[in-house]
């Protein structure tokens, strides 16, 4: 009977398998260094007669690390293996936690035929230029489970077995991207620490951006501490994908904020991070905000995207601000941007909501001329114009000259007329309407 030690008990349960006597390798795994070097010493005044000089000292320098709980002794006559259960203070804990941590430990066994048929629709649907690499990890990828381990045991033995290089962790990032795969993010963030994967700083960016994408704003924040923590400085690319994302969550102040760190970088803005801040101010009910920043982006000779020119539209017309969006449309012809029936028909909406009947009608005209075919949204705001001023005459001849252009009149704009029409209490013109509307979508 072995006395116990004042730290451990130590006790020596049966042989329970076989080990060879040819190995040398006495192993410990713990889960810290703590912990392992205190067993360590704890193994050398172990007087085990299963090993070889029963009652001699272990030293500690013998005991190497591995993923097993197991101590390995050979013996003069062959073969054993013997276990050391140490119960004592947080003893017993650590081994159920490194035991289990072992049997979740990640064995890279290759995808066999035992798939279900949506794991096997997926990996047909691999790209076939995609690299044998690359392939590899997609196929365990979309069949792993999280009894088999975790995501970075898969990504380290896949490292370690295929030496992947950046061209690889790229195919397999953009591939979760395209599936918008639920470990996408895992796997990038892990890729950062692979010396193969060779980061640079446009591979934050795109974190940032999935952040910003799925509203995890503080997230985004944290990882961009992190960023600056290993040494990588922000530029305007980083800083323009934190102004969309607070713009996009409606946050107009957060937006300004890196707005401002932009203009302190010492560069000259990009189309990019003036068009996301101008966004900002429209989702955030400025757009003469946004307009000051357009004429500032012209004056420097950049152009922005037709986008920007159409949400800046599109914020004056539906407030009703017909002299602001009759400025933006101006601006838009002369950035060399044809406009489409959207645009015209976000012009006449502006002008019908402020009941200017007669420069809606100008605007209506003018995009005929230009051979834009109106919509029944744009004819219904010209109808809404009339209404407002209460011009049923002058209506029911527009509504003539475009019978007579076989322009046909659609849901919306009949819809607009059946309400007027109640309002005045002509009820069997409206029924008359209603029912030409039903067999033939046009007014007779």
């Amino acid at each position: 009977t072995l006395s116990p030690s004042p730290l451990y008990q130590l006790r020596i349960p049966e042989p329970s398998c076989v080990f060879s006597a040819a190995s040398e390798n006495r192993t410990l795994c713990g889960p810290k260094k703590g912990v392992r070097h205190r067993l360590a010493h704890a193994l050398a005044e172990c007087p085990c007669p299963h090993r070889v000089g029963s009652g001699e000292a272990w030293p500690p320098s013998r005991v190497g690390a591995s993923l097993s709980l197991f101590i390995l002794h050979p013996t003069v006559k062959g073969t054993c293996r013997v276990m050391h259960s140490f119960i004592g203070i947080g003893m017993e804990e650590v081994v159920k936690e490194v035991n289990g941590e072992n049997q979740r430990r990640f064995r890279w066994i290759e995808v066999g035929k035992k798939v279900t048929i949506e794991q096997r629709q997926a990996i047909s649907e691999l790209p076939f230029r995609m690299s044998n690499r690359s392939k590899a990890l997609m196929r365990q990828i979309i069949c792993f489970s999280a009894e088999k381990g975790t995501i970075s045991d898969l990504l380290e033995s896949w490292v370690r077995i295929m030496n992947p290089i950046r061209a690889d962790w790229l195919s397999v990032l953009k591939e979760l991207r395209i599936m918008e795969h639920p470990v996408y993010l895992e796997v990038a963030k892990h890729a950062l620490q692979e010396e193969s994967f060779e980061v640079n700083i446009r591979d934050f960016t795109k974190i940032i951006h999935y952040y910003g994408k799925h509203n995890l704003l503080e997230d985004a924040e944290n990882f961009l501490t992190l960023m600056k923590e290993r040494g990588f400085i922000y530029d305007q690319v980083i800083l323009t994908t934190m102004v969309h994302m607070y713009s996009k969550a409606g946050n107009h102040d957060r937006a300004k904020e890196y707005f401002e760190e932009i203009k302190l970088l010492g560069e000259p803005l990009d189309k990019r991070s003036y068009g996301a801040m101008i966004m900002a101010y429209i989702r955030a009910g400025m757009p003469e905000e946004g307009e000051n920043l357009l004429r500032e982006m012209e004056t420097q000779e950049i152009t922005a995207g037709s986008e920007v020119y159409k949400a800046l539209l599109r914020a004056y017309s539906l407030i009703g601000n017909a002299e602001g969006a009759q400025r933006v449309f101006d601006a838009i012809q002369l950035a060399g941007i044809t406009p489409n029936d959207k645009m015209c028909s976000l012009v006449v909406n502006a002008y019908a909501m402020t009941g200017q009947s007669q420069k809606a009608l100008i605007a209506f005209e003018n995009m005929r001329k230009a051979s834009i075919k109106p919509t029944d949204k744009c004819i219904a705001s010209v109808l809404v114009a009339y209404e407002k001023e209460g011009k049923i005459n002058t209506a029911l001849e527009f509504l003539l000259d475009l019978e007579k252009d076989g322009i046909m009149v659609g849901e919306e704009a009949s819809a607009v007329l059946a309400k007027w029409f109640r309002k005045l209490g002509v009820v069997e013109e409206v029924e008359l309407l209603l029912r030409d509307f039903a067999t033939s979508h046009q007014i007779r």
